[in-house]
């Protein structure tokens, strides 16, 4: 979260994400088409992490439809007002999604049933490791 649209935010974001070791080789980036998701900065460092760069076409909406998801889920459950300050509205965000939507709000899945987003990554992980 920042008070600009640079594509360092992007590259610090995705920093601080490969830094919690959570992204694997090959693992796909996708973006819209904003000037900060095509930057050269942005590129090197996806290429540096080894991960693939996607981006949606242009003019569909359909191919970030999981991220606008997201997005209007935020804003339904902590509203679009104003925090005091830049800080302040970064941990109430912060604290929203690391332990409300991924380790206690349920989701769907299609073979495993109602779990959270984190108990879903570990049962696909663990899955992944038994099968190599």
């Amino acid at each position: 979260m920042a008070d600009h649209h640079r594509a360092s935010l992007v590259v610090d974001a995705l920093t601080t994400a490969a830094g919690r070791g959570r992204l694997q080789p090959g693992c796909i980036v996708h973006s819209d088409r904003g000037s900060e998701y095509t930057a050269d900065e942005l590129r090197r460092e996806v290429r540096r992490s080894g991960l693939r760069q996607s981006r949606g076409r242009t003019g569909s909406c359909y191919d970030n439809a999981a991220a606008d998801s997201f997005f209007a889920l935020l804003k339904a459950e902590i509203g679009t007002h104003r925090w005091p300050d830049r800080t302040t509205a970064r941990a109430e965000i912060f604290t929203f999604i690391e332990t409300f939507c991924n380790r206690k709000r349920l989701r769907r899945h299609p073979a495993w049933g109602c779990l959270t987003p984190l108990e879903t990554r570990q049962r696909h992980e663990h899955e992944h490791l038994l099968a190599a």
